[in-house]
């Protein structure tokens, strides 16, 4: 006997939850099946496949696969609330009467969805509205995924489509009307919805194509025009590492698009290689004529010939500096060679110049003590003797070397004022005659000074000096001669 109270049949839940129409009942989908049974559609075979690697670098590595631009993330059902009506009273969309059969209120009138045997009626009549919860929940999940565009249109639209058709005889309290029209709704955007999806897809693609079309010029500028190799060089390997992130494009045009850039590359690495063999070319020319004139420095540091040889060294020198440089060490390497030539011969040079010095300034010393044999001479006694040793005084002054250039004038001027001090007795010690023309006069002296001067180098035996002397005396004898005629007239 049952307790008083209690329903005349106790049934288990299991087996009282759907007693009536069963055949309209429509299983709750789980959460989780709800939230995975959308896939992303896979892309199209052309979008999948990986860029070409057949150009690329070992080090660089493949251009990568060309893959859909990735998609926003899809909703998980427990981001989603049910809609405000279906959770918020039950009540309102239906009722369990005394027997426990369970009724959801629509447009036409009440509909029987189940049986309710297992405990209160307010219990069954939210079970019923959890499962309204959860076709609520994979409505907004379609529209979600519709309307961010992450899944396939035409799936979606099946899907919508099939439960526009089943949530109207579902067994679920709410408003399943309300929600049918919502899943109708999506059937009429669905298309819309794949065109604007197919929009988004062709902008991101074109946007990538952009990217990549901007590297290729890029590279083809630097392949046509750089000439900062290592910084263009490490530019490219740079374009090379951001083409891979780089992803969304055909195969085709990801093959056009790569082709240009590896043939970019590949032309800056011909003209980079084309200016490096030249610059070696050009190094190795001028290394040969540096060693040249090394050859030549080296010939000429045992020359004693100071004055040509310090003209060749300085033009050596000019010629070194128009040579281009072969690089740091090799240039300090030869220049070491060519200065220590150049240094033998100057050493020697200044040697030569100290040891010229210390005998001119002999030869100064020398000249001095004859000055001041000639300056004693004392014409007025002995006239003819001053003469006489005046003249060997000469032969001796003039047979001594050179002196310093800074003592030569003063070394003349003291032999001339000695040579005018016994000319003067000579003149005085002749008898007066009227009084000649001073033209005449002034040839006269210049004959006799030419005279004294042939006579000079005759006795210091330097030929050059005899024949200047010689073709001084001519000519100014010819102009004593004209002068005579003349003061005749």
């Amino acid at each position: 006997m049952t307790p008083e109270g209690a329903p005349e049949v106790a049934v288990p839940a299991a087996e009282t939850l759907e007693t009536v129409a069963p055949e309209a009942a429509v299983p709750p989908p789980a959460p989780e099946a709800a939230a995975t049974e959308e896939q992303a559609p896979e892309a199209p075979a052309a979008e999948q496949a990986a860029a070409p690697d057949a150009e690329t670098p070992p080090d660089a590595g493949s251009a990568g696969p060309a893959s859909p631009v990735p998609a926003p993330a899809v909703p998980s059902p427990a981001s989603i609330a049910p809609t405000a009506g279906a959770v918020s009273d039950p009540s309102t969309w239906g009722r369990v009467d005394e027997d426990g059969t369970v009724y959801v209120r629509t447009s036409e009138g009440e509909r029987a969805v189940g049986s309710w045997q297992a405990g209160e009626p307010v219990a069954g009549l939210a079970h019923y509205a959890r499962r309204f919860d959860d076709l609520a929940t994979e409505v907004t999940l379609l529209e979600a995924r519709l309307k961010a565009h992450t899944g396939n249109p035409s799936e979606i639209k099946g899907k919508a489509q099939a439960l526009a058709e089943s949530i109207p005889t579902a067994a679920a309290v709410g408003d399943l009307e309300g929600l049918a029209a919502r899943a109708r709704a999506m059937v009429g955007t669905a298309d819309s919805a794949a065109a604007e999806s197919r929009a988004e897809k062709a902008a991101a693609r074109a946007a990538q194509v952009a990217r990549k079309e901007a590297l290729a010029v890029e590279a083809e500028q630097i392949a046509a025009e750089s000439t900062s190799w290592k910084a263009a060089g490490d530019r490219l390997k740079a374009i090379v590492e951001e083409w891979k992130t780089i992803r969304g494009i055909d195969r085709k045009t990801d093959e056009a698009l790569w082709t240009r850039f590896a043939a970019a590359r590949d032309a800056f690495g011909r003209r980079r290689g084309a200016h490096f063999a030249q610059l070696d070319t050009q190094r190795g020319e001028a290394r040969a004529a540096k060693q040249e004139l090394i050859k030549e420095a080296q010939r000429l540091a045992a020359s004693t010939d100071w004055g040509p040889t310090s003209a060749a060294m300085r033009s050596l020198m000019d010629r070194w500096k128009a040579v281009p440089r072969i690089g740091r060490d090799g240039d300090d390497d030869l220049w070491k060679q060519f200065r220590a030539a150049q240094d033998v011969f100057f050493a020697a040079r200044a040697d030569s110049d100290k040891a010229r010095t210390s005998e001119e300034t002999a030869n100064q010393k020398l000249k001095e003590e004859l000055l001041a044999e000639a300056e004693r001479l004392d014409p007025s006694k002995d006239l003819r003797g001053a003469q006489n040793a005046l003249r060997k005084i000469q032969e001796r002054y003039d047979a001594v070397g050179h002196v310093p250039r800074g003592a030569m004038r003063q070394l003349e001027d003291r032999m001339q004022a000695v040579e005018e001090k016994v000319r003067g007795a000579a003149d005085a010690g002749r008898p007066r005659v009227a009084a000649e023309n001073p033209m005449v006069t002034s040839m006269r002296a210049a004959v006799t000074k030419a005279e004294e001067q042939l006579a000079k180098a005759e006795a210091a035996g330097d030929q050059r000096r005899i024949d200047e002397a010689q073709t001084n005396l001519a000519t100014r004898r010819e102009w004593l001669a004209e002068a005579e005629k003349s003061a005749r007239r």
